[in-house]
């Protein structure tokens, strides 16, 4: 299954970086698929005449990278390839989002209520404790793989239609500027590495204590006012974020971006509702 090439031992390239690019090749070559397994430690080494800790050196790396994954007492495989969402470029939507990147999105709504805000939601969503919100909780999965549980709310006053509708395997946001006449235009996201709950573990079909991202979001309309606020869990296994950087400088006493359109960059797309 190896691949014949070898390691340089003249090169100036760095032995695990030349191993890397050995490895990548041979999953192209090979055609190997997520959940493939590939050779382990031992015979990686005998094979490239390496050490141990060069081959541990560009298997962690592939790892870091999302390209494998490794087993305690199994071995290493195929990684399923990332989602990968942007943090601030858009606000379109989980849903539209998916479909866009040709993707598979289903949604499977656990439950979708009228509640009165309890303190940590309506602080959120800067309404008095008590105010009735429409509580929606999605469980989100691609090619019926659950990636993420989602908990919404909104207050009910803003869209009373909202308490009705059926969101299976439809857009939010899409909805609430169609049939309410709400635009989202700004959100504020806040973001953590957790671990699973039993209850987040059993939705998501992972173990208790894997590594989940948490995201609290809230969401704003043009005139400033919060609109939406939402608490999500995604798979760390799955789930990578994007984050573009925008540099501003200052000439002639005014600001200017060293980048006008940060969502013509590489990788500036992407939204996580």
């Amino acid at each position: 299954m190896l691949s014949p090439a070898k390691i340089n031992f003249t090169s100036h390239v760095p032995y695990y970086i030349q191993l890397i690019d050995i490895l990548k090749n041979l999953v192209d070559e090979k055609g190997l698929k997520p959940g493939d397994q590939i050779p382990g430690e031992e015979e990686l080494c005998q094979t490239y005449q390496i050490s141990r800790t060069v081959v541990r050196q560009a298997l962690q790396e592939l790892e870091r990278e999302g390209l494998i994954v490794r087993r305690k007492g199994k071995g290493t495989f195929i990684a399923e390839p990332k989602i990968v969402e942007g943090l601030v470029e858009k606000l379109t939507g989980f849903y539209s989002d998916m479909i866009e990147r040709g993707l598979n999105p289903q949604t499977r709504v656990l439950h979708h209520l009228v509640i009165p805000a309890d303190e940590k939601v309506a602080g959120f969503l800067e309404i008095p404790v008590g105010t009735p919100v429409v509580d929606i909780c999605r469980l989100r999965s691609i090619n019926n793989e659950p990636i993420q549980l989602v908990t919404t709310y909104i207050p009910y006053a803003l869209c009373p239609k909202l308490a009705d509708v059926d969101l299976t395997n439809r857009s939010l946001y899409e909805f609430l500027e169609k049939e309410c006449k709400l635009f989202i235009a700004r959100g504020r996201r806040f973001i953590e590495a957790v671990s699973a709950s039993t209850e987040e573990a059993h939705h998501l079909q992972i173990t208790k204590g894997d590594p989940l991202i948490q995201l609290d979001s809230i969401s704003f309309l043009e005139n400033g006012a919060p609109v939406e606020y939402y608490h999500a869990f995604h798979r760390g296994d799955r789930s990578r974020f994007v984050v573009e950087l925008v540099r501003s400088r200052e000439t002639n006493g005014k600001i200017e971006k060293l980048v006008d359109n940060p969502e013509s960059l590489p990788g500036a797309s992407g939204a996580i509702l």
